[in-house]
């Protein structure tokens, strides 16, 4: 069992990478693989809303977006980090989940739906709860199993020096990342019982104007 980590600060070593490596370190202990993937300081564009992605199998813009979908197919469960900017996600955390849920659910392809998420915010202070309900709807929509820790997933600092002193944000990573164990191996006795994913209807699309 693989979990993908993405780390949507643009400091690949920064706080939110702190706490993602915390993360790591106890799925390794309950024996579960993981990968901390970085957005990365290139521009990331947003979604033009042109529907390529039906046709083509991947998003018409080729940028790291393609890159983490592919890779994303390979894994169990995911962990969105983000730092807090403006009181919301990054933008980049933004644009490029934008495109990566969208590109991967239009093109048909069935790489998130039931499988578990998480998302855990960084912050010097404030704006961390707005950034997690903003984060956690990319599960949501994608018929996810959203995981959670003992508080709101959140860790605080300046610094990653400052990360390891906010004693209760770091050991709730280490709650998550149990929790997210528990959930994966769960998944998997079920599996091997035979129960499987639910059975999907033809979605139906309902426009508010006539």
């Amino acid at each position: 069992m693989k979990v993908l980590l993405f780390n949507g600060s643009p400091h690949a070593e920064g706080c939110t990478y702190t706490a993602l490596k915390e993360i790591a370190k106890t799925l390794k202990e309950e024996g579960i693989e993981s990968l901390i993937y970085h957005v990365g300081n290139d521009p990331v564009a947003s979604c033009k809303a042109c529907g390529a992605c039906t046709k083509l199998g991947k998003c018409v813009i080729n940028d790291k977006v393609n890159e983490f979908v592919e890779l994303a197919k390979d894994y169990d469960g995911y962990i969105i980090g983000s730092p807090v900017h403006y009181a919301s996600s990054s933008g980049a955390t933004v644009a490029f989940l934008d495109r990566a849920f969208f590109s991967a659910s239009r093109s048909g392809q069935k790489i998130f739906p039931h499988k578990p998420g998480a998302a855990i915010a960084s912050a010097r202070r404030a704006g961390t709860t707005a950034t997690l309900d903003q984060l956690n709807k990319y599960f949501t929509i994608n018929q996810m199993i959203l995981v959670s820790g003992r508080y709101w997933n959140m860790v605080h600092g300046r610094s990653p020096e400052d990360v390891y002193k906010d004693l209760e944000g770091i050991q709730n990573m280490r709650f998550l990342a149990r929790n997210f164990a528990w959930v994966l191996k769960s998944i998997k006795v079920a599996k091997e019982a035979g129960i499987n994913p639910p059975e999907q209807e033809e979605v139906v699309w309902t426009d508010y104007i006539r």
